[in-house]
């Protein structure tokens, strides 16, 4: 018998790959596919986030972030916020800020959303926030109350709906939001120097939740390295970026604002917070518009025709024919009625003659066509007004600061009396926003709260007793805005010769007051507020300065101290404090508090700069002048640092980069007196003495107050002898420094002089 085949058991135990393929459902065969396209990219993604978090690469991009102080848990300011919405050349940082992560027992938390108007701009300390805290304090004394700013210069509702979404992890009790100045030129504005101009809403908050994650951070970073963004430079950045009247993409400004504030009042909704919204108060009568543009539509004869009636129109005016003027602007308006100097002209006429609802039109009008937009125009101060009348009264109170403020003139139209300049509140104005404020919030406490009221609401002088406004302060701050309003864009508006002037004497005003028994009275009322509110930033840094001013070193130091020692993360106070151990020739501990300051931020201007003209003095010229190099590549419009590289510049011998130096000082800011006087003293140096008088001339006239100048300019006058003239200086450097030698012995000359050619 044959033997039956054996079969191939090897061959049978085989998997078929038609049968393996056959086993697979198509289901299970698009799960495959997902995992390798979305799911393991996905991984990869996640993994490479969780590296670059590990090797502390980005940022966080939270508002606050834990601290622990003095054994305490807070809660501080990351000044690394603007990074997610500027360039790093022009990131914006918060003001200083400490709050205790729990909120204390008894205590209405309060937080002021908004921009630098918002803040306080130019000096925080008396910011509406601040009037606000002492209002509310005073009128219901058993009730903790805590006002916490969050507001930062250049940003606008964009970063604010962010900044919301965490104070409402915060227990906020009350919101008080005061924004739009910035919706324009701030971020994704249609103006903005910033970034991209006016993408759709959805692009712009993919974008910034990409900035969320270190990965994206990186991307951007890398993306802005490739086109480098222009350094800070303020308002006058914008001069090439406006906006016509009828751009079309400002209708989509106005849907972002929209959509953004509707989504921070949702924000207060969900966390159980109230609202405070306010209309935005801006200068209309005494704020002419910043630049204006012709309509494209308009042909060669129209706008030779446009030109001749608004020539005349001017003509008119400047004559006191305010009739005549108003019917050739009228006129021109047929033609063209979107020029905004035409409408301001027109208002500027029309208030002179009539009631104030005619010429409040056509202020508005100029504000509205201004084509460098900084201000809130009329259809988003609607769009604030529409959107609270949505809501419940008991949720959310409007505040029309915009109505409110107007009162504050006869002319009932918003102007100097309450703004410094375009959109900024002065002290009384913050005081007038914060008593309205303070009013809505009022209604909004509980009624145990408000059961042991008192009587009224404290008055303007009595709130700035608390804050401890001083002349010294009003003073700083005067000066600021005198360096602010020598710059474009506000050297071109019709008016700026008057505001200068009128900062000016502010300033000699301020300084008249400035007396020794001010001071002692200044100097004791920091004192017993800075015992009462011993952890308030602001009072001690205030202290700090008047010490400054008044030559008291060693308190002024004391007082830094303190103020390092209670925010010991911020870099301001180690600059501050770098600067009076430097005064008062600690070198080595002024270097010391400087390095601290720029391991915390090394891209400091101020620090680079103080620091380079220190090691400039312990004889490491070349090293000091690197750092002021590096200074001025961070800020190149800093006229300070200028005068800080002439300094050294000239101590090293190289006068001709020193006289360079100070020429672009005084160029970047005319209103520098002490570049004006430096850049006077090299050219007498010199012996380019006409030159040198020119420049003296402005520094006294700039500061009537500074002994030298007159001094200096008595001498250069004395050589190009005019006798006279330099006698006067003589006397005036005697009378503001009795004890100056050497003017009495010029004084002295000039008279020997005079006997002997009779």
């Amino acid at each position: 018998m044959s033997k039956a085949k054996q079969p191939n058991t090897k061959a049978r135990n085989l998997p078929s790959s038609h049968g393996s393929r056959a086993n697979i459902t198509p289901g299970k065969r698009w799960a495959f596919r997902l995992a390798a396209c979305v799911v393991l990219p996905a991984g990869f993604l996640i993994l490479l986030e969780l590296v670059l978090r590990l090797a502390a690469v980005g940022y966080s991009t939270n508002f606050f972030l834990n601290k622990r102080v003095n054994g305490q848990e807070v809660l501080v300011e990351n000044d690394r916020f603007g990074l997610r919405f500027f360039p790093p050349e022009l990131a914006r940082s918060p003001s200083p800020l400490v709050m205790e992560k729990e909120k204390p027992k008894n205590t209405c938390r309060i937080f002021v959303l908004g921009e630098s108007a918002a803040l306080g701009d130019p000096e925080p300390a008396y910011g509406f926030g601040r009037y606000l805290e002492v209002l509310l304090r005073d009128r219901f004394p058993h009730q903790q109350f805590e006002v916490i700013c969050t507001a930062i210069t250049a940003i606008n509702s964009h970063a604010i709906l962010p900044i919301a979404r965490e104070c409402a992890r915060h227990d906020g009790d009350i919101w008080v939001v005061y924004m739009g100045n910035n919706e324009f030129v701030g971020p994704f504005g249609p103006g903005t120097v910033f970034g991209p101009q006016v993408p759709p809403l959805s692009v712009i908050r993919l974008s910034l939740a990409l900035k969320t994650t270190r990965l994206g951070q990186l991307l951007s970073r890398l993306g802005s390295k490739s086109s480098r963004s222009k350094n800070w430079g303020g308002m006058k950045m914008f001069l090439d970026s406006q906006v016509p009247p009828e751009d079309p993409r400002k209708q989509r400004v106005y849907d972002h604002f929209r959509a953004n504030l509707e989504d921070i009042l949702a924000a207060a909704r969900h966390a159980g917070a109230r609202v405070v919204l306010s209309t935005i108060a801006v200068n209309l009568k005494d704020c002419p518009p910043f630049a204006s543009q012709h309509s494209a539509s308009m042909t060669a004869d129209e706008r030779a025709n446009w030109q001749k009636l608004f020539d005349l129109g001017l003509q008119d005016q400047k004559s006191n024919r305010l009739e005549t003027a108003v019917s050739n602007y009228q006129a021109a308006a047929q033609i063209d009625s979107s020029f905004a100097e035409l409408q301001f002209r027109w208002a500027e006429c029309l208030l002179a003659s009539t009631n104030a609802d005619e010429p409040r039109k056509h202020f508005e009008l100029a504000r509205d066509y201004d084509t460098l937009p900084f201000r809130t125009d009329g259809h988003l101060n609607a769009i604030i007004r529409e959107t609270a009348a949505r809501h419940p009264s008991d949720a959310i109170r409007l505040v029309d600061s915009a109505a409110l403020l107007a009162a504050s003139n006869s002319s009932h139209i918003v102007g100097k009396e309450v703004l410094y300049e375009h959109v900024h509140l002065n002290f009384e104005g913050n005081y007038q926003l914060a008593r309205a404020t303070a009013e809505a919030v009022s209604g909004l406490l509980p009624n145990e709260a408000r059961s042991d009221a008192q009587a009224d609401w404290d008055s303007f002088d009595r709130c700035s007793q608390q804050l401890v406004l001083t002349p010294w302060d009003r003073r700083r701050v005067y000066e600021s805005l005198v360096h602010r309003l020598s710059e474009p864009p506000f050297i071109d508006q019709l008016n700026h010769t008057a505001q200068l002037q009128s900062m000016a004497q502010e300033v000699a005003g301020a300084r008249l007051q400035q007396t020794q028994q001010a001071l002692s009275q200044a100097r004791t009322l920091y004192q017993q507020r800075t015992e009462a509110e011993p952890h308030d930033l602001y009072l001690r840094a205030g202290f700090a300065k008047l010490e400054e001013d008044a030559g008291n070193l060693p308190g002024a130091m004391a007082q830094w101290k303190a103020l390092r020692d209670r925010i010991p993360f911020t870099a301001g106070p180690h600059y501050y404090l770098g600067k009076v151990l430097a005064r008062m020739g600690k070198s080595q501990d002024a270097v010391q508090e400087l390095d601290l300051a720029l391991a915390i931020r090394p891209d400091l201007p101020e620090a680079l700069s103080e620091k380079g003209r220190l090691l400039a003095k312990l004889n490491r010229s070349e090293e000091g002048l690197k750092l002021l190099e590096k200074a001025a590549q961070l800020e190149p419009g800093n006229a300070r640092i200028c005068v800080d590289r002439a300094e050294v510049l000239a101590s090293m011998g190289r006068r001709g980069e020193a006289q360079s130096q100070l020429q672009l000082a005084v160029q970047l800011q005319p209103g520098f007196w002490e570049a004006h006087y430096l850049l006077g003293v090299e050219l007498a140096v010199d012996e380019q003495v006409s030159s040198a008088a020119e420049q003296f001339l402005e520094t006294v006239r700039l500061n009537p107050g500074y002994a030298l100048g007159h001094l200096n300019l008595g001498i250069a006058l004395a050589k190009l002898n005019r006798i006279n003239d330099a006698a006067s200086q003589f006397q005036e450097t005697l009378r503001l420094d009795p004890n100056n030698r050497k003017a009495a012995e010029y004084l002295e000359a000039l008279r020997r002089g005079e006997k002997q050619k009779r």
